[in-house]
């Protein structure tokens, strides 16, 4: 699957990360907060489980419930 990236700065010089499946809109609920691009059509595994990179995990169960994934709060 490809999936568009964007990131938002938290505090402590920390980013945190919402992974989209390309080419679709930032899901209305996630669109209260500035997200910037970070990555567009970045390929990954379709039974991919985690992104390390953005430190997302369950990235096929949180895309299924909500359409996007974003990074765990326990960096």
């Amino acid at each position: 699957m490809r999936l568009d990236i964007y990131r938002r700065a938290e505090n402590g010089g920390k980013f945190s990360y919402l992974a989209v499946p390309e080419a679709r809109n930032i899901p209305e609920e996630a669109t209260n907060t500035d997200w910037e691009v970070e990555a567009r059509a970045v390929e990954v595994d379709d039974d991919a489980e985690h992104i390390p990179d953005y430190h997302i995990s369950n990235l096929c169960g949180q895309i299924g419930e909500k359409g996007y994934a974003v990074t765990s709060m326990y960096l």
